[in-house]
């Protein structure tokens, strides 16, 4: 877990995905949609993918993507994020990151 929060620290968002999973591009076209700062890590893309994707399970990301972390603390999967959008506070949060201006 500690690789997870280096990998998070000091950045407003943080999304791990996969770059076959249909969910985590709809998360990332949401949250790009705001003009967020974000970094997203694709999992099937790293060398450690799998170390991270068992680390995301582990602190209770299920499924593993898309795993978003905003202010360096974990919001939670589509579900969550949805919700928030839906309830209108994702904004609010991505503003209270650093992530968005406006």
């Amino acid at each position: 877990m500690e690789s997870i929060r280096s990998l998070v620290a000091e950045k407003p968002v943080v999304i791990f995905s996969k770059s076959s999973c249909c969910m985590s591009h709809s998360i990332k076209t949401l949250i790009s949609g705001y003009g967020a700062q974000m970094t997203v890590y694709e999992l099937d893309q790293l060398s450690n993918g799998q170390e991270v994707e068992k680390a995301l399970l582990q602190m209770g990301c299920k499924p593993s993507v898309p795993a978003v972390f905003i202010g360096e603390q974990l919001i939670g999967g589509a579900n969550q994020i949805m919700t928030l959008q839906v309830k209108n506070q994702l904004a609010a949060l991505l503003r209270r990151a650093g992530a968005i201006w406006v």
